[in-house]
């Protein structure tokens, strides 16, 4: 059954009348007439009583002039909605977030995506680390990443967002806690509490770098994936630690963000989404986050 033919009988039943539905539909009466037949022809039902004055429906016309408009108003939605998602304004979306973009970046991105964009439907998960990210980037488990370089995968694109310090998070009852900066020289006795090492934290591996710049190796007592339980274990005494510098955005009772004196190591955050990546509302929303962030400076991937 064509679709056309709906959309005339629709104009007929609605004016009762061929020649003003033929003037509404822009065409002629007589071939207007001849498609209403081979529509009652095809179904086998009569659905129109014509006479020299006027067109009435049949009780068959009126059930199918009910049906028949809810045709054309889904095929009218669909194709709006189709056009929603070309644009990118429809669509669902899985982001990952490293720890600490979780209490910096999640919240503020989050309002935004949902004001301007609000056809998207946000899967949102925090305290992720690179490497899991990436890996939920191949397997599609995830569309879009905030992740700390380098990425060991050449099938990832990504755009440097911004540069952030590592600061030092001390418990307050520490005796440099109300410094206004720290030496990090100054925490070579302390124990240090971290994200995980073994090539899962490239946090890990600045912290490392920046400790073995000022002349020690720390003491590692506590590997911990989420930044929100490594802050905490730092607030109950266990150890100092150093984070970047978006971290403190997450304030935790009994621990203090101090930034470190002197040269210090930043660490990048950057936007990943698969290489092959095509959706429109991929595109938009990654577009979207480097206006609000800025940046999107692409670096190549690190082959192992």
């Amino acid at each position: 059954m064509e679709l056309r033919r709906i959309q005339y009988f629709v104009a007929v039943a609605e004016e009762c009348h061929f020649g003003r539905a033929a003037a509404r539909l822009q065409m002629a009466q007589p071939p207007l007439s001849q498609q209403i037949k081979h529509l009652e022809a095809e179904m086998g039902v009569t659905l129109l009583l014509r006479s020299t004055r006027r067109v009435e429906l049949t009780p068959a016309g009126e059930r199918f002039l009910e049906r028949a408009r809810l045709i054309l108003s889904s095929v009218e939605d669909a194709v709006l909605e189709a056009g929603r998602v070309a644009e990118g304004l429809l669509g669902s979306l899985a982001i990952g977030f490293t720890g600490s973009a979780t209490y910096d970046l999640l919240p503020s991105l989050a309002r935004v995506l949902r004001a301007e964009l609000p056809g998207i439907e946000l899967d949102l998960k925090g305290e992720m680390l690179t490497p899991d990210q990436v890996t939920a980037l191949l397997d599609g488990t995830l569309d879009l990443a905030f992740l700390r370089p380098p990425v060991r995968s050449p099938d990832i694109d990504v755009r440097v967002l911004r540069r952030e310090p590592l600061i030092a998070v001390l418990p307050e009852s520490h005796s440099l806690a109300d410094r206004a900066k720290v030496k990090l020289a100054d925490l070579r006795d302390e124990p240090f509490i971290t994200y995980p090492s073994h090539n899962r934290s490239v946090v890990f591996e600045a912290v490392i770098d920046a400790c073995e710049q000022s002349g020690f190796t720390p003491a590692l007592v506590h590997e911990v994936g989420e930044t929100s339980t490594l802050v905490s274990f730092v607030a109950a005494g266990l150890g100092v630690a150093l984070v970047p510098a978006s971290v403190q955005h997450l304030q935790i009772t009994g621990a203090r963000y101090r930034p470190l004196a002197g040269n210090t190591r930043d660490v990048e955050l950057a936007l990943a989404t698969r290489l092959d990546e095509r959706s429109p509302h991929v595109a938009r929303v990654r577009a979207r986050a480097e206006t609000l962030i800025g940046g999107g400076r692409r670096i190549r991937p690190i082959h192992r």
